[in-house]
């Protein structure tokens, strides 16, 4: 399979994870924000729980929505693990598999995201908040595959970061639209901006933190 070219070399010196610059109250925040979404998403691919009314009304709710759910929320889980706990570096077997559950839950959840994007009810600038996200998970976890395939270890790093970036917007939307809500912004307008804000901002700080981990 090509997915098991992802890998680290297990004579890779100094094994850490590839985010360890970061607090420990930082990767611990982000580990279990992370690990708390995807549980709590996972209700679409049982089908139970209420549905909120704007995904219930996307024209290509079903079956996108239980393969984006259940793809995206398995990257999820799979993503603090392989970028924040820099003690899992000395098991490069462990690191193998979950590369691959991870790169696979991003290109589920890029490709039936972007079906989804277009099947938005709350018009052209959420659809294309949301494709765009799609598109560039999708291109920035299949640039890290291809770096590790190449055994460009240094690259495959930064774009996993990258690409956890992305896959982490699915956290800070949904801090995102409680906090636009109870400063009492109409739910349509929130949306239209929160398609953007919930995953450019951190794409930004991704690169930031790049810039600076290159510099140090």
């Amino acid at each position: 399979m090509a997915l098991a070219a992802i890998s680290l070399t297990p004579a890779r010196p100094k094994p850490a994870g590839a985010m360890a610059g970061l607090t420990p109250c930082l990767r611990l925040a982000a580990g279990v924000l992370s690990v708390g979404v995807a549980l709590v998403s996972y209700r679409y691919v049982a089908r139970v729980g209420p549905i909120p009314p704007n995904i219930a009304q996307n024209r290509f709710f079903l079956p996108w929505i239980i393969l984006h759910a259940g793809a995206a929320a398995t990257a999820l889980l799979c993503g603090p693990v392989q970028l924040l706990m820099p003690q899992q570096r000395h098991r490069p077997v462990i690191h193998r598999w979950l590369g691959r559950v991870y790169v696979a839950g991003c290109l589920v959840g890029g490709g039936s995201g972007l079906v989804l994007a277009a099947g938005v009810s709350t018009g052209t600038a959420t659809q294309a908040g949301f494709a765009c996200l799609a598109v560039l998970w999708i291109a920035v976890t299949l640039r890290g595959w291809c770096s590790a395939r190449a055994r460009r270890w240094a690259d495959h790093e930064r774009w996993m970061v990258r690409s956890f970036a992305l896959t982490f917007a699915a956290v800070t939307l949904r801090l995102y639209l409680p906090i636009a809500l109870a400063f009492g912004f109409e739910f349509g307008s929130a949306y239209r901006a929160i398609a953007w804000l919930c995953w450019v901002p951190n794409a930004i700080a991704a690169e930031l933190y790049l810039k600076r981990q290159r510099s140090s």
